[in-house]
């Protein structure tokens, strides 16, 4: 079996990436300027920031001067929120859950479905480990770390 993130879900991650590299600016940035700087097409951008308002991981300005800003720092957005924000919820399939709707009705599936709940939860937990700030700074140059990892640097700096 093979998990992927969708299209979506990627072209959601780069378009933030992109939100979070220029997150100094607190002018917001077109749609126009995201598809330029990250390869994307408009028009389906459009409708992927669009449900990042949705879900309240960018804000918007209309007219001239505006675009998409992130809602909340960098550090704060994780993979997991902007994957599920576009894709709905992070799962390894859709199985249901053990002792509901007669699932346990046959031998071994209560089993399965734990498990695959397990992993449809590892999932979730690994995709929300990884900060924009840390795909900012890979995109830098910088080591790869994820929210809640330390480096040398960072540990020197915390005595």
């Amino acid at each position: 079996m093979t998990v992927k993130v969708s299209t979506r879900g990627d072209y959601a991650s780069r378009a933030l990436l992109s939100l979070a590299l220029h997150s100094g600016q607190e002018v917001p940035t077109s749609v126009r300027d995201i598809a330029e700087r990250t390869g994307l097409p408009q028009p389906y951008l459009e409708q992927i920031l669009l449900a990042l308002k949705g879900a309240g991981l960018v804000r918007s300005k209309r007219g001239v001067g505006g675009g998409y800003i992130l809602a909340y720092p960098p550090e704060d957005i994780t993979l997991g929120q902007i994957v599920s924000a576009v894709d709905g919820p992070i799962q390894a399939g859709d199985f249901g859950e053990p002792h509901q709707n007669g699932a346990c009705d046959h031998e071994g599936q209560c089993v399965l479905l734990a498990v695959w709940s397990e992993v449809s939860q590892h999932m979730r937990h690994h995709l929300d480990s990884f900060t924009l700030a840390d795909m900012v700074k890979r995109a830098r140059g910088g080591p790869p770390t994820r929210a809640g990892e330390t480096t040398p640097a960072s540990r020197a700096l915390a005595y």
